[in-house]
């Protein structure tokens, strides 16, 4: 079985794919000082919740990471307790996409593989929505050509920053809101998070259409992209595998190189 693995700067999202399928996936959060050691022992416990053994199970791995240090620690894991050699996203890898940015190299790994897997499931042109640390918006043409996009502060950034600056305001958990008029604190932040970013992805999107000439399908994907979608009509497709299966994608190509 393949792990995949997208590293975040706030949570790192891995799955199990097999047969170009993702069959588990979990989610936990991106700590800058763990060690390879500490990274094995949290997978051997989500996979002995099924009753499977860590290095039996898993015969390749995929990553794609925009935390150096955890890059290493994953890939010294693999080694040390998979016997496996990972296969990193990063420059020089064959994406079967030309990146048509003034330098290339600086577009993240997990932005490239969203946008191979969209074009590959979903044709261009389109335009990718990922939620995560940051709010990233990646335009694929017709031809299958990352173009460039758009980055904003993320949800969860945003109001940490909020109530971080403002003394009377406290932190809070993004859900759906109630009501969009909040009756309390609590509800006041949560709406603004939630039809605020509806708002925001609207602007972005509505601007990149006017900019291509025509209106592309939008796909979201991260933690919050459905929640955020049910607030908007300019979203297409919620794809919550989108980077797992991007990574694979990638991965594959290297191997019919």
């Amino acid at each position: 079985m393949l792990l995949v693995v997208d590293v975040g700067n706030t949570q790192t999202h891995l799955g199990v794919s097999e047969g170009g399928e993702i069959t588990s996936e979990w989610r936990l959060a991106t700590v800058r000082h763990r060690t390879s050691d500490e990274i094995a022992g949290l997978l051997q416990g989500f996979f002995s919740l099924q009753g499977l053994r860590l290095k039996d199970a898993i015969d390749e791995v995929g990553i794609a990471s925009v935390v150096p240090r955890l890059t290493q620690q994953w890939e010294e894991m693999c080694e040390k307790h998979l016997d496996v050699q990972a296969f990193v996203v990063g420059p020089g890898a064959r994406t079967g996409m030309r990146i048509i940015m003034k330098n290339p190299a600086e577009v993240g790994a997990d932005r490239i593989v969203n946008a191979v897997a969209a074009f590959d499931k979903y044709g261009g042109p389109c335009i990718v929505a990922d939620y995560g640390t940051a709010t990233t918006f990646d335009v694929v043409s017709a031809e299958g050509d990352y173009v460039g996009g758009v980055i904003a502060p993320g949800i969860e950034v945003s109001l940490e920053a909020l109530t971080t600056r403002a003394a009377k305001l406290i932190k809070v958990e993004v859900a759906e809101p109630e009501h969009a008029i909040g009756k309390s604190t609590t509800e006041a932040l949560q709406s603004g998070a939630v039809y605020g970013f509806a708002g925001e992805i609207e602007g972005i999107v509505h601007a990149v259409w006017r900019e291509l000439g025509e209106q592309v399908p939008v796909i979201a994907t991260g933690g919050l992209a459905a929640l955020i979608a049910r607030h908007t009509d300019v979203i297409s497709y919620v794809d919550p595998y989108l980077t797992l299966r991007g990574i694979e994608l990638v991965m594959r190509r290297q191997q019919r190189s």
